[in-house]
């Protein structure tokens, strides 16, 4: 995922960030609608909106290479670029097993082979539930706090590289204090 704006895109009517992600400015929990989205509609105070929610740009928006399948409204993911190159897989509960169905689920795997030596990862999270998307293997680490990070890493053996994600308490925060 590049973080090239795309002119062409924009949030439109698209409100599905306003109901997964956690806004700080406004005390808006995760998984939550935010009080002034309007599904279908909109955001009813986007001219005077949060910081927080004015530099938000979702993976849609920032990547011209992701086709129309990935918009919010139709993949119901919303994608974070995070620090250092990772990626966040944001799903509606309502539909929990969309990253798991195509093309979603060959890209995020493309995304984890790349962002892996970085020591960087692909992560789903759906609600407080976070999967780390590997290479070679999915691992679902359960009911994760918004303090808590994953850390990514490579292992080498007899049978080749493998791969591994576990948890390690750290806040997960980025600098608009928008939490994943």
């Amino acid at each position: 995922m590049t973080v090239e704006g795309n002119a062409a895109r924009s949030c439109g009517t698209c409100t599905l960030c306003c109901k997964l992600l956690r806004i700080a400015e406004l005390d808006k929990p995760q998984g939550v609608w935010c009080a002034h989205a309007r599904p279908g509609q909109g955001c009813a105070i986007y001219a005077e909106r949060p910081k927080e929610c004015r530099t938000f740009h979702c993976g849609y928006l920032v990547a011209p290479e992701l086709s129309e399948e990935w918009h919010p409204v139709k993949s119901k993911i919303v994608l974070v670029a995070e620090p250092g190159g990772g990626v966040t897989a944001v799903v509606d509960p309502g539909r929990a097993d969309a990253w798991k169905q195509e093309p979603y689920y060959s890209r995020l795997k493309a995304w984890a082979a790349d962002v892996v030596q970085r020591k960087q990862g692909v992560l789903v999270r759906i609600g407080k539930r976070t999967i780390a998307v590997l290479p070679d293997r999915d691992i679902d680490l359960g009911i994760m706090d918004s303090g808590e990070k994953v850390l990514v890493e490579q292992i080498s053996g007899p049978r080749g590289v493998s791969y591994s994600a576990r948890r390690a308490s750290v806040p997960r925060t980025d600098v608009a204090g928008i939490e994943r």
